[in-house]
């Protein structure tokens, strides 16, 4: 069946770019990616997999105790003296992009 139809959508560029990384070391084109995930829904009668608020969420200090803060400072100061370190932007875009919902 030829494909005449179009979808137009408007997504958050980073997004976009993050998708296209890796749909191009799958080597397949954004518009197959798509043609593929509309033919799974058909199959699956629904989205084609969960959709849920993850339950991991970043720790939250008012539900530790002053042990487990501490045993998390210590964690963050080993991975400091190993040289472990990432600019902070990387980590709130990281976040941003995680727990967003």
């Amino acid at each position: 069946m030829p494909k005449t139809a179009n979808v137009y959508t408007r997504v958050e560029p980073e997004l976009k770019e993050q998708v296209e990384i890796v749909l191009s070391k799958l080597g397949i084109p954004m518009a197959n990616a798509i043609n593929l995930f509309l033919h799974q829904i058909v199959l699956h009668n629904g989205i084609p997999f969960d959709v849920k608020v993850p339950q991991k969420r970043p720790l939250d200090y008012s539900s530790i105790t002053r042990e487990q803060f501490d045993a998390e400072i210590d964690k963050g100061m080993t991975s400091l003296g190993a040289g472990k370190v990432t600019p902070s932007a990387d980590v709130r875009n990281k976040m941003q992009r995680q727990y967003s919902v």
